[in-house]
């Protein structure tokens, strides 16, 4: 059994503990999609050919192309950010400073990933006016994934990096594509909402718009695609038509470990010739 390989971000909402459930409902094809990439985790532990990997953070997709070209020219300068002396509140916040009003794209990929490791729980969050707004994490000694960076730079050769929406990525797709879409997921309840990443966040109509995609892009070009969300009334009637499973997971986004609870997450399927609709497939817990 081959080894899962990590992110080297921390990232709200990572799908490292759901990759093997995920897996199992990707079709064969000749490259994988993703218009939500995030950290990646589900890009690094599957095996297409190609890859189109998008996302509408620029910081991300910028940081990732570098990567992808020279990996140890990047290793080696953020190393040195990595050291004892900068895991305090006043470099961080230094460094939070220059990276909002740096124009220099390697010098935004090494601030954002120094800020990735050394903010509050790896959240990647904007104010309305663009500005990185995460405070600092307080952490003992944040982990420097040089190990992490080199896999997924090798694995990246493979991939093609695009600053896009999610609706721009669809409409790239061609035959042979499998789609995977990882959503801002929606708000277990009006209070719970986390969708602000990038900009204006990511809304209900965003929600069933890309549902809507997703199937005619399944009925219509008989392009598979397969998404993730909260396991919650609005999402089963958004993913109508859709092939269901539910999985129990960890969410990780409180600070207090004896707070963060198990939450339905559901897998919809929406295959290129559908034969079951609305199944539920049997419950699969992930600890």
């Amino acid at each position: 059994m081959m080894k899962k390989q990590r992110a080297f971000l921390k990232w709200a909402g990572g799908k490292f503990k759901l990759v093997d459930a995920i897996v199992r409902h990707l079709p064969a094809g000749n490259r994988l999609v993703e218009p939500f990439v995030g950290a990646g985790s589900v890009f690094l532990n599957t095996d297409y050919d190609n890859y189109l990997l998008c996302d509408i953070n620029r910081d991300l997709i910028e940081m990732y192309r570098i990567i992808q070209r020279d990996p140890e020219h990047f290793i080696g300068l953020a190393g040195e950010l990595f050291i004892d002396a900068n895991n305090d509140a006043d470099f961080y916040y230094n460094t939070r400073q220059r990276f909002n009003h740096a124009t220099d794209s390697l010098d935004r990929a090494l601030g954002f990933l120094y800020l990735n490791r050394h903010g509050f729980n790896g959240l990647c969050r904007y104010n309305r006016k663009g500005s990185f707004n995460v405070p600092f994490g307080s952490y003992k000694k944040p982990y420097f994934p040089e190990k992490e960076i080199r896999g997924f730079s090798q694995k990246s050769q493979q991939a093609e990096f695009v600053c896009i929406g999610y609706e721009q990525a669809f409409d790239m797709l061609s035959d042979g594509d499998v789609v995977y879409c990882d959503p801002p997921y929606a708000p277990l309840s009006t209070t719970a909402s986390f969708t602000t990443y990038v900009g204006a966040g990511f809304s209900l109509d965003d929600q069933a718009i890309l549902a809507r995609r997703s199937r005619q892009t399944a009925q219509e070009r008989g392009i598979p695609v397969v998404i993730s969300n909260h396991d919650i009334p609005l999402t089963r009637e958004l993913y109508h038509g859709a092939t269901f499973e539910v999985i129990s997971v960890q969410r990780n986004i409180s600070q207090k470990g004896s707070s963060r609870k198990k939450v339905d997450e559901l897998i919809a399927l929406y295959a290129a010739e559908q034969q079951q609709t609305g199944q539920v497939l049997p419950f699969r817990q992930v600890k």
